[in-house]
């Protein structure tokens, strides 16, 4: 079985749009798992089906925590399964989904598998991801590689589009919670990845995205959150010296910022102060 796992943050009008991309597929078995973050949102209500399953969060736990409710579900009913978390402005590319099991049917060993995102005027915005631990550097390649072997691995995928192989896993695959928006699907995979997880992507499975077309509606929550994400990535993965260089740059922006984007810099200095608040004993 392949289960859909959507997190709804008032976007009721992007996951129809997504739920019927899935739905044009009828020769494959599936399931959509909806979590919602919004609760007092009843119009999400009105896309339940058989087939179309909604959780209620209670609050917004962020998208990390939402997607870990989903999983926790689903680990339960199927341990076997196949779960594909995907954005609710996202969409299914034409056959896409058909392509799935033949595809985990050649490569069992793959863990966690990325797909190529496109933009809806045909650009590529995501087709593997790199991490270079020496720098801090979270590199997001947006060229397509010629591939000979079926997958190319990366260091990690977008949590906008991932498919994850639970049969490769001995207990349910969690997010961290710490993370409540940006960079948690680079922890996702770099943590899976130490474990000795494959992480790849594939260039026959592709869906396209609206890029931020949630997270724009609040400029300083974005940047707030985004900051303290990023920062606790580089905390985890980075030593001491390459951290420091990259919170000194963090701050920086955030002063250049002041006069021309008082938003964006107000949240940048929030999420700085968040992560020195809620990481002073580490």
């Amino acid at each position: 079985m392949i289960y859909f796992l959507i997190v709804n943050y008032y976007s009721t009008d992007l996951v129809f749009k997504l739920t019927s991309s899935i739905n044009k597929t009828s020769r494959v078995n599936y399931k959509i798992i909806i979590i919602n973050n919004s609760p007092d949102d009843n119009s999400i209500d009105n896309l339940k089906t058989e087939s179309v399953l909604i959780f209620d969060a209670g609050t917004n736990l962020g998208f990390g925590c939402a997607c870990n409710l989903g999983l926790k579900w689903i680990y339960i009913q199927d341990p076997q399964a196949y779960v594909w978390i995907i954005n609710p402005d996202a969409y299914l590319i034409e056959n896409t989904l058909d392509k799935v099991k033949p595809f985990f049917e050649l490569h069992p060993e793959i863990s966690i598998l990325g797909t190529l995102i496109y933009t809806p005027t045909g650009e590529v915005w995501f087709a593997g991801g790199r991490f270079i631990a020496k720098t801090g550097a979270i590199i997001t390649q947006k060229k397509l590689i010629n591939i000979d072997t079926g997958y190319v691995n990366c260091d990690w995928v977008s949590g906008c589009s991932l498919i994850v192989n639970l049969n490769k896993f001995p207990k349910c695959p969690n997010f961290d919670s710490a993370y409540f928006l940006y960079y948690e699907d680079v922890d996702f995979c770099l943590h899976y990845a130490k474990q000795g997880h494959i992480v790849a992507i594939n260039n026959n499975l592709s869906v396209l995205h609206q890029p931020s077309s949630i997270t724009n509606r609040n400029e300083f929550k974005k940047i707030r959150n985004s900051t303290y994400s990023y920062l606790l990535t580089m905390g985890k993965y980075t030593n001491r010296f390459v951290f420091n260089v990259r919170l000194t740059f963090q701050i920086l922006k955030a002063i250049s910022a002041i006069m021309l984007k008082p938003q964006a810099a107000l949240g940048k200095i929030c999420g700085i102060w968040d992560y020195v608040i809620n990481n002073q004993n580490k």
